[in-house]
C-alpha cells in the first residue's frame, strides 16, 4: 500500500529534526563535508522546492482570484464576500495581539534568571561606554543626556550581521510611511512589475479589478473569463506535481534549521519562546473553536484535510510559498468552493498574519522587560506604551511580507513607537527561525479557518463535501 502522502511529509520532517539534531552536536563544525552537507540541504530544500513554489505565486494569486471574482453571481455577493474576510481577519489579529500581550504581561520573560543575566551584562557595557564618551568628549554623561544619548546610539548602530542592517535600515520610517511605502505604493504598481517581483499586494489590487471589470462587461468578456479559469486548474495541477518531492524538500529544510540553531539557542531565550509558542497554541485552539461554531466544520476534519498546508508551512516558513498547497487542500480536501477559496486564501497571505502580530507584540515587550529603563531605552511598561505595541503590531502585521523573516523588519515600527532602540532587537535573532515556523504555520491555518467561516455563510452545509476524512 503506497503511503499517503501527508504521513511521508511528516515522517520525513521527524528524520530532518533528528539529523539536524546529530548535525548540531558536530564539534568541528569548521570541517569541510559539515560545510558541504548544510550546502546540499539547502540546495534541495530552499533553493529548488522554495525556489519551485515562489515561482507560481504569482501566476496563482492573480489567476486564482480573477477566476473566483468572476465566478461570484453579482457584485453585491463580491462585496459581501470582501466585507466578511476581512471582518474576520481583523477580528483574529486582534486576538492574537491580545493573546500575546496577555501572557507576556503575565509570565513575565525578562524577568526570569537568564534575561536578568543578560540585562546585568548590558549594565556593564553602559558603564563602559560612560567612561568612553568621558574621554572622547571631556564631558559628564549625566550633565550632557542628550548629546550622550546620540552618541551612544551612533556607537551602539554601527555594523551588525545582514539580518540587522536589513532592520536598520528601516528604523527612521513613521507609521504614515510605512503605510504608504509598504501597503498603498505596492498596490499601485505597474502589475506587469508586480508579477516581476512577486508583489502580492500589487497583484491582488490588480486581479481584483480585473476581475470586476470583467463582471461588468459580461459576456464580451466570457473568453477572457474562461481563459483564467482554466489556468487557474492548470495551477493547481502543477502544484499537484510539485507536492511530490515535498518530504525530501521538508527533511532538508528541517535538517537545515535545526543544524544550524540547535537546541542550545533556549538556554536564554527559553522562557521568551515558551510565552510566543505558548501564544501560538492558545490562539490556535482559538481558530479551531471558531471553525466548529461558526464555520460548522468539525476541527478533526479541518485538520486532516489541512495537514499538507501546515506541514509545508511549518517548514519553509512563508505563506506565500505555502499558498499553491494551501488551496489544494481547502478545495480538493475540505470542499471549500472555489469562488470562495481563491479569493480569501491570497488575501489572507497577505495581509492576514495572526501568529507575526502576536510574535511581535510580545517580542518587543519582553525586551521592555530586561532593558527598560537603562540609558537609551527610556520606557517602562505603562498602560500607554502597551496600547501602542498592540495597536503597532497589529498595524505592522498587515504589511509584513509573507516570506521568511519578514517579521523582523515590520518589528522595527513596533520597536521605534516606543522608542526601543533596534539595536536591541537582534538579541532574539538566535530563536527567530524556530519561532517562524511556529507563527507561519498558525499564520496559514487563520487564513485557512477563514476560507471555511467565509463559505459557510456562501453555500449551505448540505453543499460542502470535504474529503479529508478519506483522503
Amino acid at each position: 500500500m503506497r503511503p499517503r502522502l501527508h504521513n511521508l511529509i511528516f515522517v520525513f520532517m521527524a528524520l530532518g529534526v533528528v539529523v539536524g539534531v546529530l548535525l548540531a552536536d558536530v564539534d568541528d563544525k569548521t570541517a569541510g563535508w559539515y560545510a558541504t552537507t548544510l550546502q546540499w540541504l539547502d540546495f534541495f530544500g530552499k533553493t529548488i522546492f522554495i525556489g519551485l513554489l515562489k515561482m507560481i505565486i504569482a501566476p496563482l494569486i492573480l489567476v486564482s482570484i480573477v477566476a473566483g471574482v468572476t465566478s461570484i453571481p453579482s457584485f453585491g455577493d463580491a462585496g459581501r464576500i470582501g466585507v466578511r474576510t476581512l471582518l474576520y481577519y481583523v477580528s483574529t489579529t486582534t486576538i492574537a495581539v491580545t493573546i500575546g500581550l496577555i501572557l507576556v504581561l503575565t509570565i513575565r520573560p525578562g524577568d526570569k534568571s537568564g534575561a536578568q543575566d543578560v540585562r546585568a551584562q548590558r549594565e556593564a557595557e553602559l558603564a563602559q561606554r560612560r567612561i568612553e564618551f568621558r574621554e572622547e568628549t571631556g564631558k559628564d554623561p549625566k550633565a550632557e543626556e542628550s548629546e550622550y544619548l546620540t552618541w551612544l546610539v551612533e556607537r551602539e548602530g554601527r555594523g551588525g550581521t545582514e539580518k540587522y542592517k536589513r532592520v536598520v535600515s528601516k528604523r527612521d520610517r513613521g507609521t504614515f510611511d510605512m503605510f504608504v511605502e509598504d501597503i498603498v505604493q505596492p498596490m499601485l504598481m505597474n502589475p506587469f512589475q508586480a508579477l516581476a517581483e512577486r508583489n502580492s499586494l500589487g497583484i491582488i489590487f490588480f486581479a481584483l479589478l480585473l476581475g470586476l471589470v470583467c463582471m461588468a462587461v459580461g459576456e464580451p468578456a466570457r473568453a477572457l473569463i474562461d481563459l483564467f479559469q482554466a489556468a487557474n486548474q492548470v495551477i493547481l495541477r502543477l502544484t499537484n506535481w510539485l507536492m511530490a518531492i515535498s518530504p525530501f524538500a521538508v527533511f532538508c529544510l528541517m535538517a537545515g534549521i535545526v543544524a544550524r540553531h540547535g537546541p542550545e539557542v533556549f538556554e536564554t531565550l527559553g522562557w521568551y519562546c515558551g510565552t510566543v509558542i505558548g501564544g501560538i497554541l492558545i490562539h490556535a485552539a482559538l481558530l479551531l473553536g471558531v471553525c466548529a461554531l461558526i464555520g460548522r466544520m468539525n476541527p478533526i476534519t479541518f485538520l486532516r484535510g489541512f495537514r499538507e498546508a501546515w506541514a509545508i508551512a511549518f517548514a519553509t516558513r512563508s505563506s506565500a510559498a505555502t499558498l499553491p498547497v494551501t488551496v489544494r487542500c481547502m478545495t480538493r480536501k475540505l470542499g471549500v468552493s472555489p469562488k470562495v477559496a481563491n479569493f480569501t486564501l491570497p488575501v489572507g497571505a497577505t495581509i492576514n498574519m495572526d501568529g507575526t502580530a502576536l510574535y511581535e507584540g510580545v517580542a518587543v515587550i519582553f525586551l521592555i522587560q530586561i532593558y527598560g529603563g537603562m540609558d537609551d531605552v527610556g520606557i517602562t511598561l505603562a498602560g500607554g506604551a502597551v496600547l501602542i505595541i498592540f495597536i503597532t503590531a497589529v498595524l505592522a502585521s498587515v504589511g509584513a511580507a509573507a516570506v521568511p523573516d519578514a517579521g523582523l523588519v515590520t518589528m522595527v515600527l513596533v520597536a521605534t513607537a516606543v522608542h526601543l532602540p533596534v539595536y536591541y532587537l537582534p538579541f532574539i535573532f538566535a530563536v527567530d527561525a524556530f519561532l517562524d515556523m511556529f507563527r507561519t504555520s498558525v499564520n496559514v491555518m487563520g487564513d485557512a479557518i477563514g476560507a471555511v467561516v467565509v463559505d459557510r455563510f456562501e453555500r449551505p452545509e448540505a453543499e460542502r463535501a470535504p474529503e479529508a476524512a478519506t483522503s
